[in-house]
């Protein structure tokens, strides 16, 4: 997994049947260094030298697949599957559009395991949003938790899900709330030099500015009905512009925040829990505005047990064994597709490449 950070890949080792059944076993995390993280970024868009990208980018998922599990004692032959979800640079569903780069069979070749990859198109040909695409999973992992419960993912992009009482088999709704932290990273890099906010300190040294998140939230995209899907660079920061890089941060943590406590209103029933994943759970500003704001207890997902920095990788590994069985990825309430609808295509390994 690549997520809309553009910050590095994250790689899971899962066993499951695709349905109820999920071990998840260890994991690492690669990070870009910053010229490549540079070189990812200057393709967002359907932009610049895309060939060249997307091949690094599938060799450095190769690399950390092959790491993985030199570092576990695996070898590749007794993995079945690769759930290969590769990198978002565009993400338009209103004009049919989702773009996620990565060469399934470049990949299959480099690691010598079949892969399944490309899980958003068929979903945005049919008509829906293409994403979010984690719900189904994270339906799967709560199904002992009590219900009604929201599962937050706060990547570039921050997405929810609301697991109703009876589960996948009941009531399932997901949808992008908002922004999560790529417009804080984009903020922090350009005032600071650095790519995040560590531990939430700029966003906490500064003041929110009500009329600048009033701006932020008068975007058309929070009247929408759910389900509804978001690109990274949907907003326009122009309104922090006249704020010092403290009080631009915290107002945008604001707005993250703000636009969550909002996606309540789409909510049938009100949750008894949220958890939260991803790496906005990392910061202690964002952490702490969530709480202010909703009205259940809010935790880290770590608190029933799971790894919010691995789940969105443990995930396309159980989509990938879902796909290969032509199970749904998706249904009407997680992307409003029609129907639930499978999805990905399948890469055997036909000739096994060195990558050394």
């Amino acid at each position: 997994m690549s997520g809309t950070s553009c910050d590095g890949v994250d790689a899971a080792l899962v066993e499951t049947d695709g349905r109820a059944a999920i071990s998840c076993g260890p994991w690492s995390s690669e990070p870009y260094d910053a010229v490549f993280h540079d070189r990812l970024r200057s393709v967002l868009g359907g932009r610049g030298d895309i060939a060249a990208v997307e091949r690094e980018l599938t060799e450095r998922h190769a690399r950390a697949v092959r790491d993985l599990l030199a570092r576990q004692g695996i070898v590749a032959g007794s993995v079945d599957l690769i759930g290969f979800h590769g990198q978002t640079i565009l993400h338009e569903p209103e004009r049919g559009r989702t773009w996620q780069i990565g060469d399934g069979p470049l990949l299959a070749g480099l690691t010598g395991i079949a892969v399944v990859n490309d899980f958003r198109s068929a979903d945005v040909a049919a008509g829906g949003q293409g994403a979010p695409f984690v719900p189904l999973f994270h339906a799967a992992l709560a199904a002992a938790l009590p219900r009604p419960l929201a599962v937050l993912n706060i990547g570039g992009v921050a997405n929810v899900t609301w697991i109703g009482e009876e589960g996948v088999e009941g009531e399932l709704i997901a949808f992008d709330t908002g922004p999560g932290n790529a417009m804080l990273n984009d903020w922090t890099l350009r005032h600071t030099g650095r790519p995040a906010d560590i531990g939430g300190a700029l966003a906490g040294s500064g003041r929110v500015d009500a009329g600048a998140l009033s701006v932020l939230l008068d975007h058309p995209y929070f009247e929408r009905v759910a389900p509804k899907s978001l690109d990274r660079d949907a907003f326009d920061a122009a309104s922090l512009e006249r704020l010092s890089a403290a009080d631009g941060a915290a107002t945008l943590v604001a707005f993250t925040a703000t636009a969550v406590a909002r996606a309540r209103a789409l909510f049938p029933r009100p949750v008894k829990r949220w958890l939260v994943a991803g790496g906005g759970r990392h910061n202690p500003t964002i952490m702490v505005a969530l709480a202010e704001r909703l009205d259940a207890p809010v935790a880290a997902v770590e608190a029933v047990g799971w790894d919010g920095d691995a789940l969105e990788a443990q995930a396309f590994a159980y989509l990938a064994v879902r796909s290969l069985r032509g199970l749904p990825l998706s249904v009407p309430t997680t992307t409003g597709v029609s129907r639930p609808l499978t999805g990905g295509k399948l890469h055997p390994v036909s000739q096994p490449l060195d990558i050394s």
